[in-house]
């Protein structure tokens, strides 16, 4: 009770200072740590006054850097809820929904909201060209043999040099090349699952997730998820002894965009290590940060081999080009005898030209500009949000990565505004694809890799004129 009182109050203090411009927009607060000293507080206490600013839009975390007042607090939208599956196994997957949005999604015609990769003109598509036309020149028999099973050596030393970004410290030899990052986390599950096992994800989740572990039999428990923090430690504690294995997007994951702290990471990896149970991990989106440094991954607090990381170029490079990899621990044996029989070679001449420009610099300053892009579309969409969607609209507030995720009031059912919105040329991403229950009804998540345009606003603005339709006709 004490903890409470103090939460509320010390929430109120800082919140009066912003409020009153005592803080100033811009400015930084002080660390967990100093907060926990300066007022005698556990540091829960201080995360949760943190979490409490934050969910009323006055302050925001930048990765690696701390919490600052918001530069805009009035156009920030409250958070949206964590999410609160039943905790029961459920298969109700809306496979009709799913199938009728990605239908269009090589359609050029639609406003794309739907489609969480990058538009191909924020692609540096030039320069991947000359790597392809360089890679049948320098590749044997110009590409057309079978690389080694475990990959192309370039690539797994070039994502291995990477690595040292995130904590990893990985070696060539630790990884193994896939044909894209679903090919991997396919390879993952074959290899520590049978049909009936329990998988753990988060909640909502990524479609293609969900019917990949349907398709393999196994069942699915979806957890509470923070919009912000990720999955729920307390929640997954309570289910450690019930589940085979969990897969988690801790940076950045797709729809929500939530940002696992480091000391979850670690607490989660020393959980699911003591219990046995092998965690999946997709850093797919770990390079598209927003500001600070790149976040490190689960793999980084792995000491025993039971973290099996994955990622690709799909999200930030090349979506087509099918390149991916695992670092898959203990696990490796499985997942190159898995390799051997379902695809014996990833693509040689895709796998040579992505070697390259990693290794180039190509890499990094595409990166740099496309972050800087995405952070950009990230703020031009709230700021629309906030101006023509429904009144009681919520927005996630991701910290990179491509997508924001939106919840409407419960009288606004985003399967028919998907119908509405698809009349008007645009495509968008219902909430309930993104759960095997029947919840999130209310919400959408919007891609942020498009090219930010007027029409581009203008399409956002009917989004919400339609939703205050539906809203209105109720």
């Amino acid at each position: 009770m004490k903890n409470d009182f103090l939460y509320i109050e010390i929430s109120n203090q800082l919140g009066e200072l912003i409020k009153k411009q005592i803080l100033q927009p811009g400015d930084r607060l002080p660390s967990v740590r100093n907060l926990c000293q300066e007022y005698g507080i556990s540091m829960n206490t201080a995360k949760r006054i943190f979490l409490e600013l934050e969910a009323q839009s006055l302050i925001e975390s930048i990765p690696q850097s701390g919490y600052y007042v918001c530069r805009q607090p009035v156009r920030r939208l409250p958070l949206p809820d964590i999410s609160n599956p039943s905790g029961k196994i459920s298969n109700k997957e809306p496979e009709e929904l799913i199938s009728r949005v990605y239908a269009n999604i090589g359609n050029t015609a639609l406003t794309r909201f739907s489609v969480g990769v990058p538009a191909n003109e924020l692609l540096p598509l030039a320069k991947l060209n000359k790597e392809l036309i360089n890679a049948t020149r320098n590749l044997a028999d110009g590409g057309t043999a079978y690389e080694t099973l475990q990959g192309n050596e370039k690539l797994r030393r070039a994502v291995a040099a990477r690595s040292i970004y995130w904590g990893g410290n990985l070696q060539e030899v630790d990884l193994v090349t896939t044909a894209g990052g679903m090919n991997a986390l396919s390879f993952c599950m074959m290899a520590l699952a049978k049909a009936g096992d329990t998988i753990a994800i988060e909640s909502p989740c990524y479609p293609g997730t969900l019917q990949l572990a349907k398709s393999l039999g196994l069942k699915v428990l979806e957890l509470p998820t923070h919009p912000i923090t990720g999955i729920e430690i307390a929640a997954l504690k309570k289910v450690v002894t019930k589940i085979n294995l969990c897969l988690l997007v801790p940076n950045f994951n797709t729809p929500l965009g939530s940002y696992m702290p480091e000391e979850n990471k670690q607490a989660i990896v020393h959980l699911l290590a003591e219990h046995k149970v092998p965690l999946i991990e997709d850093d797919i989106y770990g390079d598209l940060y927003f500001s600070g440094h790149r976040p490190s991954c689960c793999k980084a607090f792995d000491t025993e081999g039971m973290v099996l990381w994955c990622s690709s170029v799909s999200k930030t490079l090349a979506p087509g080009y099918r390149v991916g990899w695992v670092a898959p621990g203990k696990f490796k044996d499985k997942i190159l005898k898995l390799k051997l029989v379902h695809a014996i070679s990833a693509p040689a001449i895709t796998q040579e030209a992505v070697a390259n420009f990693l290794t180039s610099g190509h890499y990094e300053n595409h990166l740099r500009q496309f972050r800087r892009i995405l952070h950009s579309n990230y703020q031009h969409y709230t700021e629309s949000i906030a101006a023509y969607f429904p009144e009681g609209t919520k927005t996630s507030r991701p910290q990179g990565g491509l997508s924001i995720w939106v919840e409407f009031d419960k009288g606004i059912n985003t399967t028919e505004l998907f119908e509405l919105a698809m009349k008007q040329k645009i495509s968008i991403a219902p909430g309930r694809m993104f759960s095997l229950q029947d919840q999130f009804e209310n919400c959408m998540r919007l891609s942020i890799g498009l090219s930010w345009s007027e029409d581009l606003k203008r399409k956002l603005k009917l989004l919400g004129n339609l939703a205050k339709q539906i809203k209105a006709s109720r």
